[in-house]
């Protein structure tokens, strides 16, 4: 079903959106409009993408109609070095979001997934553009099905028993949750974004996992995230490393 901008517009009218029906990915449109000047909070949407991007220049599946794929203009004035918590932020929103929207339970996998009955269901993915934060945010709503190859690793609100669910109201909730947790980043700084992800997921703390870093395969417990947002595992030998990017996935 096509998306119902005006009903989104509705109920913020202040918002400038962008929507289209298809492109190759709404992060390279919302950069260009920051470049251009556009306002904060500037919303770019699309009904689908050709080339979605995902972390580490890895594609995401955009099927047409079936998700929410949006990227915000965020004018933060943070420094670069504030980007990791920023992502974080992001997902708290995203989180908050879906269960606003729907009865799920929804759980955060650092540094950008968020899952939903151990699959993902939404990606998250942070960058700069000058002093500017582009914010791209991809959301598996009505999908019925993936390609083979993630099949086993993602999901959508709609297999995990929610019914079909309101891209319109989910955009509303999200724009909402985004605002707010930026408002929180500013106005009480990273550390109280990292309190709200520690709490919302089961990953931070006290979880066996494995992660590919460097070529090498490190396996411990997480024992938290430091005062930048990065994670810190505790190997069996007792080394604490910290992990500045990566897959981390359950051991």
């Amino acid at each position: 079903m096509p998306f119902d901008l005006e009903s989104v517009r509705s109920r913020l009218p202040k918002r400038e959106i962008y929507w289209f029906t298809s492109v190759n990915s709404t992060m390279t449109l919302a950069a260009n409009l920051a470049r251009d000047g556009c306002r904060g909070g500037t919303v770019v949407g699309a009904d689908g993408q050709v080339a979605g991007i995902g972390r580490h220049g890895h594609s995401w599946h955009s099927e047409a109609e079936a998700g929410l794929y949006v990227s915000i203009v965020l004018r933060l004035h943070v420094p670069a070095s504030v980007l990791p918590v920023v992502m974080l932020a992001l997902g708290v929103a995203a989180r908050e979001a879906i269960e606003q929207v729907t009865k799920l339970s929804v759980d955060l996998r650092w540094p950008n997934d968020v899952m939903i009955g151990g699959k993902k269901c939404a990606g998250i993915l942070a960058q700069l553009e000058g002093d500017v934060v582009i914010a791209g945010i991809g959301i598996n709503v009505n999908h019925s099905r993936f390609p083979s190859e993630i099949e086993p690793l993602a999901t959508s609100l709609l297999l995990q028993g929610e019914g079909r669910v309101s891209r319109e109201d989910l955009l509303v909730a999200l724009l909402q949750s985004v605002d707010a947790c930026c408002r929180i980043l500013k106005d009480k700084g990273a550390d109280a974004i990292l309190n709200m992800f520690a709490r919302a997921s089961s990953y931070a703390s006290g979880r066996r996992v494995r992660v590919e870093k460097d070529g090498a395969t490190i396996e411990g417990t997480t024992s938290g995230l430091d005062r930048s947002g990065f994670l810190v595992i505790r190997e069996d030998s007792g080394k604490e490393t910290t992990i500045l990017a990566g897959g981390v996935r359950p051991a």
